[in-house]
């Protein structure tokens, strides 16, 4: 761990709310949080002082400078106690974000940025940092429930053991109960071997069941030791993955789970289901990469 969180800001009210949960990620943690603007105005060959006929306090490297002392005055007032830096890199936000992820723990960013669309629920650049950063990216979404647990998605894969270890260090900074969900249909779920060799397709009922209950508990041992004081419920429904994550995310913190799942095609970068809860869920998202 880097000891450093980043926040992306842009001058818009969701960035601002980012930079206020990057500030309690950062306080949590015991680290440094950098404060970081993507300009792209260079770029694009705009003037970037005040216009000859304007305030001398106008021009788009002066706006720049107030979003930022915004920004970093807000940080300050929701953790205090928190080393906040800041830094203006010229470049566009996919890029700049992505590059800033390779010296983080965790990346913040708003759901939607200053150039989001109407009717638009997540951004290009949080979708794009979900998918490519190279530490978990939390993107803030609506207000979290204050006392409600890590909703965790877990599918027992390979890809997902990243997120299941970030779920329960999150429990364990916010000590707060940990939901392990994990949702399972006839169609996603791997049929357990037969008990009877002479009727291959054929398992007694609750079998399929009973095999996505083990699963669920497989794919948290080892973390309950590594994290005695995490309470943990385990809850493996049958249902639709994307649906039950964003019920339970009504009534959570946070909601973690990888970038791809067990049913990933290849190549995805970002699943269906992280995908779905950038859109839809009702509180903060974290999304983690499995090992590249």
């Amino acid at each position: 761990m880097s000891g450093l969180v980043v926040v992306g800001v842009d001058g818009s009210a969701s960035g601002l709310a980012a930079v206020e949960t990057a500030a309690r990620e950062a306080r949590l943690r015991g680290a440094g949080l950098r404060v970081v603007h993507a300009f792209i105005w260079p770029a694009m060959h705009v003037p970037l002082g005040p216009s000859s006929l304007g305030p001398p306090e106008g021009g788009v490297r002066n706006m720049v400078e107030r979003l930022l002392a915004e920004a970093v005055e807000r940080a300050r007032a929701v953790a205090p106690e928190v080393d906040v830096s800041h830094a203006v890199v010229t470049g566009e936000p996919l890029t700049v974000l992505e590059a800033q992820s390779l010296s983080a723990e965790l990346v913040v960013i708003g759901s939607r940025g200053m150039g989001g669309f109407v009717g638009l629920l997540v951004g290009s650049t949080a979708a794009h940092l979900a998918a490519h950063g190279r530490c978990p990216v939390l993107v803030v979404r609506e207000k979290p429930a204050a006392d409600g647990p890590i909703v965790l998605g877990a599918d027992g894969s390979a890809a997902g053991e990243r997120a299941v270890d970030f779920a329960f260090a999150e429990a364990a900074l916010r000590e707060a109960p940990l939901l392990a969900l994990h949702a399972w249909s006839t169609w996603n779920a791997p049929m357990p071997a037969p008990q009877d060799a002479s009727a291959p397709y054929a398992n007694p009922p609750g079998a399929l069941a009973d095999e996505e209950e083990r699963l669920l508990h497989e794919a948290l041992a080892g973390h309950r030791e590594k994290y005695p004081d995490v309470v943990v419920e385990y809850q493996a429904v049958h249902g639709r993955t994307r649906e039950a994550l964003i019920e339970a995310s009504r009534c959570a913190q946070l909601v973690v789970v990888g970038a791809r799942g067990r049913g990933g095609f290849a190549g995805l970068l970002l699943g269906s289901v992280s995908h779905a809860l950038l859109h839809h869920a009702h509180c903060p998202v974290a999304v983690v990469r499995g090992k590249e």
